[in-house]
């Protein structure tokens, strides 16, 4: 165990091998150096700890290959985001590589330290951690083409994956690899670069996965070709947590094609030649099911017990007006593009499994107590992931898929269909909130928030088979409230949460909390501008308290013409988020001359996140966030009908499509030298609070529950 450190540190550790080889265990002290090995003389990097951002406690390690290919295998999951394409930039700007010599596999579930993705930490955890690697792999590059060719190290000049000498003559990196590997005290020093001299970090770049992405070589799970796995799909239960009362599969068994027929916890499964076969012959299944808990329950009952639920409010202050209002969201789907794949190959002895995941550690415990194995002796590829939004922060496919495979003895390729996942599989919850905005004499002096969510009983009540992770994503319920954050000067902020038990599967959705409870708020401040008469631009702009946050907004304001006239039944909206030491403004424009066929038309949006290692992918996860609040507040969600989901497919399940994405996007990002936030999540709340005040705006009306079409 590392000792108490008054900051953060770590080590950067050459690790015995013939190639230039170093890791970097974070959250160590210098004198330990968990999962790392010591090099074959003993000895160590003499660089100094090293500052960083993060709390991570996984290793990074980074390998010279002799082919000049810089290999940095990331305790981090690539699903959309483009976190590979920042960590490659994060290395070549350090190391003077070139960007297409630099490779970022996946890293396989680890016995110990972090390999969670989630909460847009990603970059900000692993800038620091990633730049001293390479930082630390050049100096030890370049003293060994100054020892090779007896010349000053201060001399020479790193470019293009390659070491230059003043004379003219130059070495690849990987022509010095095997010498770098043996030195332990550089000649010339280790640390990162200052932001001044960046050349790779802040320049708009596209994903260095993307050709392969738009050519198919790019590798899902359901790409893969495991040596005897059969596909596999499950027959699910008509309601949410229904179980199996008799199956008759001997019309199943006997067709063409079927290898196998297996009952588990949450179905009965069929394996098969091909998919083809495997859906038939699931659809040929005669199955008596007992209805789930929630057999009698549907939308207006749970609702209903929100609204009880949400705690009552503080008394206002004497003598000040009020502005209330009560805001229903409902049940909304993940719905990664990519279905719930796995394949998992289970033995008597041990297990493999492969898999896009969030949490491979959890997940690999999981799969190991569902399968009566020691953890040592199952193994977790981690695979690229075709969308996630935190879908896979759980992992109930590998879990089925370790079982499945267990009962088979069989290898299996289990695939949920879109059905399977929008029906069964983790979904936001539904909630509630109550705000009081009290004000006197033209200012905020008292802010109340109060909300009630459905919370995780799903879970509680051992319905977990499917993969619960509760201890490492942040509960939906009961979670504390942004306003208590003060992003406004509002006098006395209070706020408090219930919650209501349902046996319903319950997910992190991007954004989390914030994406309703947020939302919420940024309604309120519209409504209470119309009340003061103020515009609702210049009145947060008096009632922000952060810089930031006022710079952003004031980009937006100027970029989008905030304020131009618009033809009737046209409207702009505004507004702001700030979370993950950043923060974000978003102005829409949409039109509502019908009601209910809204269209956003323009969003403009502008964030402040630190560094931006790659404004090209940030600006894209900022589109993302705009399709997550037009969906949301206008047309997705989930409706619960005795007991079941109603929605199946992107046919009812009514997220934005083309046709619904605005016409025009335009991103700005703020200019900084500190270290980078968080921004994969940043801008849902902006963007739903915006187009929900557009449409008040355009409409008159005072909208409350969400999406509208429900």
């Amino acid at each position: 165990m590392a000792r108490q450190l008054s900051r953060r540190q770590f080590v950067v550790y050459s690790v015995a091998a013939t190639t230039l080889t170093v890791a970097a265990p974070l959250g160590c002290d210098g004198s330990t150096a968990e999962g790392a090995e010591e090099p074959a003389d003993g000895s160590r990097s003499s660089t100094s700890d090293v500052l960083v951002t993060g709390t991570d406690a996984e290793m990074l390690v980074l390998e010279v290959t002799t082919a000049n290919r810089v290999v940095v295998r990331l305790p981090r999951v690539e699903v959309g985001q483009g976190v590979t394409t920042a960590v490659a930039m994060m290395i070549a700007e350090e190391l003077d590589a070139r960007l297409a010599d630099v490779d970022i596999p996946l890293a396989d579930a680890r016995k110990e330290g972090n390999q969670f993705t989630g909460g847009s930490n990603s970059v900000s955890s692993l800038y620091g951690p990633a730049r001293q690697l390479a930082a630390t792999a050049r100096a030890k590059l370049v003293t060994a083409a100054a020892r090779q060719w007896h010349v000053p190290a201060r001399t020479l000049r790193t470019r293009g994956t390659r070491v230059f000498a003043p004379d003219g003559r130059s070495a690849t990196f990987g022509s010095l690899t095997r010498s770098a590997a043996r030195i332990t005290r550089p000649a010339v020093s280790t640390q990162p670069k200052p932001a001044s001299k960046h050349q790779v970090i802040g320049r708009p770049t596209t994903r260095i996965d993307a050709r392969d992405i738009i050519t198919g070589k790019a590798k899902y799970t359901g790409d893969l070709t495991v040596a005897g796995a059969k596909p596999t799909v499950v027959a699910r239960p008509p309601t949410l947590g229904g179980k199996v009362v008799s199956v008759d599969s001997r019309a199943a068994r006997a067709m063409p094609g079927v290898h196998a027929v297996v009952q588990i916890d949450g179905g009965v499964a069929v394996i098969a030649e091909t998919f083809h076969h495997a859906f038939q012959a699931r659809d040929a299944l005669r199955i008596e099911w007992a209805p789930g808990p929630l057999a009698n329950v549907s939308d207006a009952q749970i609702r209903s017990r929100l609204r009880a639920a949400v705690p009552k409010l503080q008394s206002p202050p004497r003598g000040s007006a009020q502005t209330e209002a009560e805001f229903e969201f409902a049940f909304v789907s993940h719905a990664p593009m990519e279905v719930l794949t796995a394949v998992a190959d289970v033995r008597t002895q041990r297990a493999e499994i492969w898999f896009s995941s969030q949490t491979p550690q959890s997940a690999r415990e999981e799969i190991a107590s569902a399968t009566g194995l020691p953890v040592s002796k199952v193994r977790v590829h981690v695979l690229r992931g075709g969308g996630s939004f935190g879908r896979r922060l759980n992992y109930d496919a590998a879990i089925e898929a370790a079982q499945i495979s267990k009962k088979a003895r069989l290898p299996v390729k289990l695939m949920w269909s879109r059905a399977d996942d929008i029906r069964h599989g983790r979904m936001r919850p539904a909630s509630h909130h109550r705000i009081r905005a009290s004000h006197a004499q033209g200012r905020v002096v008292a802010f109340a928030h109060a909300t009630a969510s459905v919370s995780e009983s799903f879970d509680k009540q051992g319905l977990s088979a499917q993969g619960g992770v509760r201890s490492a994503v942040r509960a939906p319920a009961a979670a504390p409230l942004p306003s208590d954050s003060g992003l406004y000067n509002f006098g006395r902020l209070s706020g408090d949460s219930g919650s209501v038990d349902l046996a319903i599967p319950l997910g992190a959705w991007r954004s989390v909390d914030s994406g309703t409870v947020r939302t919420a708020e940024e309604i309120v401040v519209d409504e209470v501008a119309r009340s003061l008469g103020k515009d609702p631009v210049a009145f947060r702009r008096t009632t922000l308290r952060s810089k930031a946050v006022k710079a952003v907004l004031d980009k937006v304001a100027a970029a989008g013409k905030w304020g131009r006239s618009m033809p009737p039944g046209h409207a702009q909206g505004v507004a702001v988020h700030e979370e993950y030491d950043s923060c974000v403004a978003c102005l829409v424009e949409i039109d509502a001359v019908d009601p209910k066929n809204p269209r956003v038309t323009k969003v403009v949006m502008a964030a402040d996140v630190g560094t931006a290692v790659n404004p090209r992918g940030l600006e894209a996860q900022l589109m993302g966030t705009a399709v997550d609040g037009i969906s949301t507040i206008l047309r997705a969600g989930l409706h619960i009908d005795r007991g079941a989901v109603r929605e199946s497919s992107f046919a009812d399940f009514h997220y934005a499509r083309q046709r619904h994405a605005p016409q025009h996007f335009e991103a700005h990002i703020m200019p900084s030298r500190r270290d980078p936030g968080g921004a994969g999540e940043l801008g849902v709340p902006a963007a739903a609070g915006a187009v929900a005040n557009a449409y008040a705006r355009a409409t008159g009306t005072k909208p409350r529950r969400f999406p509208l079409d429900f």
